[in-house]
């Protein structure tokens, strides 16, 4: 296979390449100038371009560019039942996402690629009085590539605005698990469903366009009655956590994906649903759960569960639950 032509050098300083293009209307209205430093200032900023491909019999780190407050260690191979593999853990160098922060991350995995992507601690969102914070998560998965992007909690504080885009381009004979869980807040603070607006979107595209599937979120929980439009049994039901896995992949039917998520995670206690994906392109599952372990636990025995069907071996242990 010719190898992939290089592609123009982005200007990613550009508030065009890390801003978003299209915010939620519950975003855009919250738009203003900080009194603090605004969009752009220094250590406002957050970007990963990271390009992997296959070097010498396994995944290689092949490009990269991080700007403060992102930032990534080199990657790690940790898994002896796949060598070849690149672990990479995500790092941010302040203590969570502020107002007025702009953060995009784009990750390109090669023909053939294996790579497990995942961050180091839980996205704080922090209160915010002015402004909004926003961040761009773009995946790009060629063919043959295996790609597993996991990152651990967000948890909103009181008063938090934020919103997220998450791209991801799945070529065919490709591979992708992303997963994500939302808290309702700093629980131990009393703070449930106490922020502002949290809103997201997923979107899953081929590379020529075709639209796969796309999952929105939207959390407006400001006003008089705290959390009153996110308890409905559409979002948390009540519940203090809502976490979701989307597999993408050929390797299996996408009937047998869905059965082998819905296997994994009956005897955990927690609320689930399991489903196949539009153009049987894969399967996704979303649960709910008051306990944060119950959930960490049920979303990891998923993901354990997709690895070795998709792979024909066990997913390595990790620091995580």
């Amino acid at each position: 296979m010719p190898p992939t032509p290089l592609r123009p050098r982005p200007d990613r300083l550009d508030p065009d390449y890390y801003s978003v293009v299209r915010l939620p209307p519950e975003v855009a209205a919250l738009a203003s100038e900080p009194d603090t430093l605004g969009p752009g200032s220094p250590a406002k900023v957050g970007i990963l371009d990271l390009a992997f491909a296959v070097r010498g019999g396994r995944t290689e780190l092949a490009e990269r560019y991080q700007k403060s407050p992102l930032q990534i260690m080199r990657p790690l191979y940790t898994d002896p039942a796949m060598p070849g593999m690149a672990y990479v853990c995500l790092m941010a160098t302040g203590g969570g996402v502020a107002q007025a922060d702009r953060y995009r991350m784009d990750f390109r995995c090669g023909p053939g690629s294996e790579v497990h992507l995942t961050t180091q601690a839980a996205t704080k969102v922090f209160r915010m009085e002015h402004d909004y914070a926003s961040q761009r998560v773009h995946i790009t998965a060629e063919e043959g590539s295996y790609v597993e992007y996991l990152p651990d909690p967000v948890i909103p504080f009181k008063d938090a605005r934020f919103y997220q885009r998450t791209e991801v381009t799945v070529a065919p004979g490709a591979t992708v698990v992303v997963g994500d869980t939302v808290t309702s807040g700093r629980l131990a603070r009393g703070e449930r469903h106490d922020y502002r607006v949290v809103a997201a979107d997923l979107r899953l595209a081929r590379p020529d366009g075709t639209l796969l599937a796309v999952d929105t979120l939207r959390l407006e929980a400001g006003g008089t009655t705290v959390g009153a439009g996110v308890v409905g049994p559409g979002v948390f039901s009540g519940h203090d956590h809502v976490s979701s896995l989307f597999v993408v992949s050929d390797r299996a039917p996408a009937s047998e994906i869905a059965d082998t998520l819905h296997t994994a995670l009956a005897g955990y206690g927690v609320l689930y649903g399991v489903s196949v994906l539009p153009r049987e392109c894969g399967a996704w599952l979303r649960l709910l759960d008051d306990s944060p372990v119950r959930v960490a636990a049920a979303h990891t025995a998923a993901w354990h569960a997709a690895h070795r069907l998709l792979t024909g071996r066990p997913a390595p242990a990790t620091r995580k639950p």
